[in-house]
């Protein structure tokens, strides 16, 4: 059903109608559940529909012309193209309903791409060079992809394509952690690691932090990949990662196309470790019992992972808060441990709670009955615009001879 309301949404974005996704899904859901309506018919049904709305002459659902296009061309989503491109990479699908994903490529870049169960068509094998027909494309956190549905069009060349190393959007650039502003880059770098943590996926083969001069960032090394392991403490030059972005903090991936070469010099490490003190006056939504995707960890959405779609999910407690000290602002994270710890609560009695409410929410409004207004010291290592919070401290309240004695005090210096 998503499928189908994407090609939908596209076509109206064709003929500049903007509908809501919820309003074209509700009424296809009413045509092929209540009516019975096959797909194919309901979907022309609806697209007619909302274009009649708009005051344009009803097309048919079909008759859509693709452009032909190098990947680099590629400048926006919602656009039905054909494209001549070798199989770079195969990833293991998120889901069901994903048949094949990974890495597609030509001359101009590479780009990535994803086959939908429903489409039948054939199974696509590395290295091989293809014509896609009629795939649409899509763009998340500003990077683009295209999709392969029912209406797309597979067919082998017998040529071989050359695909680049890189992706689309430029040579690869030799930047500092603090340099990366944007996701979807393709850049090297020269960095120490840190810290390694225990892989979240069978997918990942090693996961951490890395580090230079001017910052410590997220690394995530793929595990088909097949790249060396890396060695805490070790320096790197990383070449040709990917820079990613989630809520707000920036991230690197290795993958197939990466590589590695230990350095002889160390690399110095910034230690960017933050101390902050204040009240505590807001606890931002996603805090409380969240789910997180089981592959990459981000909170799900829905039941749905950005960039995994649909997910069972993992349970998870924590809490991103404000922190204000009267003259500016620091947002902070606050892990499952710490928030057992502070608010005095186990992630079964947070589930306990949410179950019998049925709502998670419930746990978000527990934890700000009991923590706002409080004066924390904060302390940890920085991370885009958030300190980690490593320890964490109340402060007691200040006693009322404290507020007249320092407003007695600061009478008097006025006077003087």
């Amino acid at each position: 059903m998503k499928e189908i309301v994407e090609q939908i949404l596209a076509r109206l974005r064709d003929q500049k109608v903007e509908v809501p996704a919820d309003e074209v899904e509700s009424r296809l859901r009413l045509l092929v559940e209540k009516f019975g309506v096959p797909e194919g018919e309901a979907a022309r049904s609806v697209v007619n529909y909302f274009l009649k709305e708009h005051g344009i002459a009803p097309t048919s659902f079909s008759a859509r012309k693709s452009e032909r296009l190098k990947v680099g061309e590629i400048s926006g989503p919602g656009r039905w193209i054909d494209l001549e491109v070798k199989v770079v990479e195969l990833w293991e699908p998120s889901s069901s309903a994903i048949s094949q994903t990974g890495l597609v490529g030509d001359d101009t870049g590479t780009i990535k791409f994803v086959k939908w169960t429903k489409s039948d068509l054939p199974e696509l094998e590395p290295g091989k060079s293809y014509h896609f027909k009629n795939v649409v494309t899509d763009e998340f956190q500003g990077r683009f992809s295209v999709k392969l549905n029912r209406t797309s069009g597979i067919e082998e060349l017998a040529s071989e394509v050359v695909a680049a190393e890189a992706p689309a959007g430029g040579p690869v650039q030799e930047m500092k952690i603090s340099e990366i502003g944007e996701a979807g880059r393709w850049i090297d770098l020269r960095a120490k690691v840190v810290q390694l943590w225990d892989p979240t996926s069978e997918t990942i083969s090693q996961t951490g932090l890395i580090g230079d001069d001017s910052g410590v960032i997220k690394f995530v090394k793929w595990a088909k990949s097949e790249l060396a392991d890396l060695a805490e403490g070790e320096s790197y030059l990383f070449k040709n990662v990917v820079t990613d972005e989630f809520e707000g903090r920036f991230s690197i991936k290795l993958n197939r196309t990466s590589g590695i070469e230990p350095l002889e010099e160390e690399i110095e490490v910034s230690p960017q470790e933050a101390k902050f003190t204040g009240a505590m006056v807001d606890v931002q939504k996603g805090s409380g019992l969240i789910k997180r995707c089981p592959i990459c960890r981000r909170m799900l959405t829905k039941g749905v992972c950005g960039e995994h779609g649909k997910q069972e999910g993992t349970y998870d407690l924590r809490i991103k808060a404000v922190l204000d000290d009267g003259v500016k602002v620091q947002e902070v994270l606050i892990n499952r441990e710490r928030t057992e710890s502070l608010v005095g609560i186990e992630m079964e009695e947070a589930k306990t709670m949410a179950m019998e409410a049925l709502d998670h929410e419930v746990v978000r409004g527990m934890i700000q009955e009991r923590l706002l207004g409080r004066y924390y010291t904060v302390s940890g290592p920085t991370v885009d615009r958030y300190i980690l919070v490593e320890t964490i401290s109340q402060l007691s309240p200040v006693a009322e001879e404290e507020v007249r004695a320092l407003a007695d005090r600061a009478k008097s210096e006025a006077v003087i």
